[in-house]
């Protein structure tokens, strides 16, 4: 990640613009990884619009797990519901505890 920030920062920045390529040589990457970078680079800070933000593209995986999440929480609710409502249904069998304590002689 920092080699991916430091090439696009150094591009940038440079004026004029180097030829991407042999950039990419210097930095010992493959060109089009460079051009990949830069122009996602491009759209995270608003200078394209042809192209989803990183931003963007990590909502839908989040998004994902939140609702993994709720799911979980849910089960966990369902389930403590069921107990909870089994124990003050009035017509459920207790055990016998009588005048033993609950043992049985």
């Amino acid at each position: 990640m920092e080699l991916r920030e430091r090439a696009v920062r150094m591009y940038r920045t440079a004026e004029p613009k180097p030829v991407i390529r042999r950039t990419a040589e210097e930095l010992g990457v493959h060109h089009e990884a460079l051009r990949n970078w830069i122009r996602q680079a491009e759209a995270d800070v608003g200078e394209r619009n042809d192209m989803l933000t990183t931003e963007e593209k990590e909502e839908p995986a989040q998004l994902r797990r939140e609702v993994r999440e709720l799911h979980r929480a849910n089960e966990v609710l369902r389930t403590a519901s069921a107990f909870f409502a089994a124990q003050l249904d009035p017509t459920r069998q207790r055990p016998d505890r009588g005048s033993h304590g609950g043992r049985r002689r």
